[in-house]
């Protein structure tokens, strides 16, 4: 263990006032193992807690989310899929269809399997074929029965989320055609560590990947890390491909990362019990500036709900008496509590209503899309407040 962010809830299952009784927490712990170097999470709340029937995590409310995603399925047609005669595309946890709708709407066979009934219910009244289940060994045999191997199997901010890889990684085993590709997108381990994006550890993230760790997950389980690629979103997150071994040879970025990841020493214990030290002090300096500026008059309000946003005010101790709402564009968040703090979520409209004079951005990965959408808080003199690598006044 390297790091212990305190007792802390689910982080997605924003209460009604009549749940906060029930609230159940964990310990948020982090070791990293000695052998492969996978960085996880010590302590694990139960799937069925984690992706309930009212998930309100929707990928589709962010329109940086819907532009990568539908970038993302416009890859998959002109290239994976394009050179198959009939292709068959899968993705795990689709939530509410954000990439998936491009590739129904190409007329491509696909499926997507995602536990959360409410979302994947968004996702077929978009004409998405779905399937309402955990991915396991069990449902891909079930799959290639009814619909063959699939050419691409995809997951973005899901795979680091499924407790047991060994499930997993059987199950992509079973489905994944010979000269298949599995694909899936997740936050970096040097994005956590070096970027200080701390808030990226809560329940669902029980994984914190790296080039080494997933190419040391893959050789266990019969595949190869054949490709990967940074990306911008979430602050900074890895596309790593998966193939088998008798496929297609590594790129050269493989090697690359491998070697970039040695010099920063994401698999040093000294550099991880560092990072324990550098949150506290980050911790430290926002909850003084919160304090002090309620001290001096001044209104603070959070802005965006994302589920890190737990992780932050429970760690840090923030609830209602230093931010008395945070606002998030999401309906089905709106007028509920964040979990563990019992921090109201309101609509954007409140925000404007309110005219705080700073504005908490736990929503700090769509920084530039929620600065150009509230313009009009800036120009009355608004200002916000980081704490993403630093806290800061912008």
């Amino acid at each position: 263990m390297f790091i212990d962010l305190g007792r802390q809830p689910s982080a997605n299952r924003f209460l009604m006032p009549s749940e906060v009784a029930d609230e159940r927490f964990l310990q948020l712990t982090v070791g990293m193992c000695e052998q492969c170097t996978m960085v996880q999470l010590l302590e694990d709340m139960p799937p069925e807690v984690r992706y309930h029937a009212t998930y309100r995590y929707h990928a589709s409310g962010s329109a940086s989310h819907r532009k990568h995603f539908g970038q993302v399925a416009q890859r998959f047609l002109d290239e994976e899929l394009a050179r198959r005669s009939d292709p068959f595309i899968v993705e795990i946890g689709c939530n509410d269809g954000v990439m998936l709708e491009t590739i129904a709407q190409a007329g491509v066979r696909h499926l997507g399997v995602d536990p959360a009934k409410d979302v994947a219910a968004l996702a077929a009244a978009k004409g998405i074929s779905v399937r309402t289940t955990f991915f396991d060994e069990p449902t891909a045999v079930q799959i290639r029965a009814e619909h063959g191997p699939a050419d691409v199997i995809f997951g973005a901010n899901t795979i680091c989320h499924i407790d047991d890889q060994a499930a997993l990684l059987r199950g992509v085993g079973e489905l994944l055609a010979a000269d298949g590709v599995f694909v899936f997108e997740e936050p970096y381990l040097a994005t956590v560590i070096e970027g200080m994006a701390f808030d990226q550890i809560y329940d669902e993230h029980i994984y914190y990947f790296t080039a080494r760790s997933v190419a040391a997950l893959a050789e266990r389980f019969g595949l190869r890390l054949i490709d990967v690629e940074e990306l911008a979103l979430h602050g900074g997150e890895v596309r790593y491909v998966l193939g088998r071994p008798s496929g297609r040879q590594p790129t050269p970025a493989v090697a690359e990362m491998l070697a970039r990841e040695a010099e920063q020493g994401l698999a040093d214990p000294d550099r991880l019990a560092r990072y324990a030290g550098d949150v506290a002090r980050v911790r430290s300096e926002l909850v003084q500036l919160l304090t002090d500026l309620r001290a001096s008059g001044n209104t603070v309000v959070g802005y965006g709900a994302p589920g890190k946003t737990a992780t932050v005010t429970n760690y840090f101790g923030i609830g209602p008496d230093l931010v008395p709402f945070v606002c998030d564009s999401t309906p089905a968040k709106q007028g509920l509590l964040v979990p563990g703090s019992h921090i109201p979520v309101r609509s954007p409209e409140a925000f404007a209503a309110a005219e705080p004079d700073f504005a908490l951005l736990f929503a700090w990965n769509h920084a530039e899309e929620i600065m150009a959408n509230e313009k009009a808080f800036r120009d009355r003199g608004g200002r916000w407040i980081r704490y993403v690598p630093d806290v800061e006044i912008i």
